[in-house]
């Protein structure tokens, strides 16, 4: 295939480009794969995931987190990169992909690589070219790390196989909650286009892990599952309708994640809402929680909201919320309870509950206990007893409990008011390169990178 990329821009130009251009999107943690280095290559993913840290909107940092390309024949009304937006443009080659990735990976800077792209002339056309990409890092170069793709909607279903036997796990975006959305602000996306893959992505899955187990010699394919990301705050759903969507992909699609990306107005359309007070990084907080309860602690959308209370509480979080309006299921005794029913205790999370049911089979727990084994009993407190016996002289009333819950203030993973929207840059000097190297200036920074001082 004859690759139409042009070459007027240096490597280090398009690094700026194409990492700055990435960073609206968020789906991009790595977790669930177990590949040790055989000793043939570099590089290698364990199932605790790569070594990332996030910033306050929920990004990762760790990653190579750039786009192929942001060149794009859509023009989606959110999106930054969409094609009527004057922005620089630019376009990695499959080598220049290839070389970037090698050189972070060896100086540390990195340890995997998050790739996604716009659409350079038609999605298949840019699809072979981040396969080709990936299949020089992996057959070439021998790089045995994490790699987690952005699927194309539209690709066709053969580069998706050839992808999936590459990658570590690949996400295909649902961008908006619902078709209504979709045809309002991105009229050249589907909805069909983007489930055919995911399902594909699904059943490529599943036949691969009964192979694996059959056969044990043939290659995994996207060993670390599948993701989808959605915009929150650019159409007026409600959060009880994208929880709800988020719960029908993990049942029907068995996702790995959803990812809930705050809506930032990059393009100022006349169909976007205005957002003066800024991103709804609060609302994003609260879809997070809400999701980790879906995953995990045994909820349903059903239950933290409904038509009638289709918002979350932005004063409490989804599990305290939805304990104050069923008190008539606490006080829980710690001491009998199942495993089900202390995961929905406020302030008791998954490894407290599973210390407390392995504790109790020695010895029947005190409060003094609860503290011991990590439980946070400021607000568990008023949800528990031990040997049938509250904390303190505690009255099971919602306006009481209520109002001492809010005066322990929540740890929310931003500040508010001081809340800039940016991503660490790969090109921030201060973070990644030496005072001495710094001194030289920019038109030293590609050989820098490249490892040629």
């Amino acid at each position: 295939m004859v690759v139409r990329i042009a070459e007027e821009m240096s490597i280090t130009e398009k690094l700026a480009v194409l990492s700055d251009a990435a960073k609206y999107d968020v789906s991009c943690a790595s977790s669930g794969v177990d590949r040790k280095n055989n000793g043939s290559g570099i590089g290698n993913a364990t199932a605790s995931g790569i070594c990332h840290s996030f910033s306050a909107d929920g990004r990762c940092i760790s990653l190579l987190k750039i786009l192929f390309t942001n060149e794009c024949v859509y023009d989606c009304a959110y999106c930054v990169n969409r094609r009527s937006n004057d922005v620089p443009r630019a376009s990695f080659t499959p080598d220049e992909i290839c070389e970037l990735t090698i050189e972070f990976y060896r100086r540390n800077y990195i340890e995997g690589l998050f790739l996604s792209s716009g659409i350079l002339m038609s999605p298949d056309y840019t699809m072979e070219l981040i396969c080709q990409a990936v299949g020089k890092l992996r057959r070439e170069h021998r790089f045995q790390g994490y790699i987690h793709v952005k699927c194309i909607p539209g690709t066709c279903p053969e580069l998706i196989q050839r992808l999936g036997l590459l990658v570590d796990r690949i996400s295909v975006n649902m961008e908006l909650p619902t078709a209504d959305g979709l045809a309002a602000l991105a009229p050249s996306k589907h909805r069909r286009t983007i489930l055919a893959p995911m399902r594909q992505i699904q059943q490529g899955i599943t036949e691969s892990k009964y192979e694996l187990v059959k056969y044990r010699h043939t290659e995994a394919f996207v060993p670390g599952g599948q993701s989808t990301q959605m915009i929150v705050g650019a159409t007026p759903e409600s959060d009880y309708h994208i929880i709800t969507v988020a719960e029908n992909l993990y049942q029907r699609f068995a996702l790995k994640r959803v990812y809930y990306s705050a809506f930032v107005n990059t393009t100022k359309d006349s169909l976007l809402p205005a957002l003066p007070s800024g991103p709804p990084l609060l609302r994003e907080h609260r879809l997070y929680q809400a999701d980790w309860l879906l995953r995990f602690y045994g909820f349903t959308a059903a239950e933290l909201l409904d038509e009638k209370r289709p918002n979350f509480n932005v004063l409490l979080d989804p599990k305290a919320d939805w304990a104050l309006r069923h008190l008539e299921q606490f006080p829980v005794e710690v001491n009998s309870a199942d495993l089900r029913t202390i995961l929905r205790v406020p302030g008791i999370g998954l490894k407290s509950a599973q210390r407390i049911v392995s504790a109790r089979r020695s010895a029947p727990l005190r409060f003094e206990d609860l503290k011991k084994i990590g439980v946070v009993l400021k607000r568990a407190l008023y949800f528990i007893t031990c040997n049938g016996r509250m904390m303190y002289n505690t009255r099971i009333e919602e306006d009481y409990i209520t109002r001492n819950l809010l005066t322990v203030k929540e740890k929310l993973p931003f500040d508010r008011g001081s809340l800039k929207y940016s991503q660490l840059s790969l090109l921030d000097y201060d973070d990644f390169l030496q005072p001495e190297i710094v001194s030289r200036g920019v038109s030293d920074l590609q050989s820098v990178v490249l490892g040629q001082l």
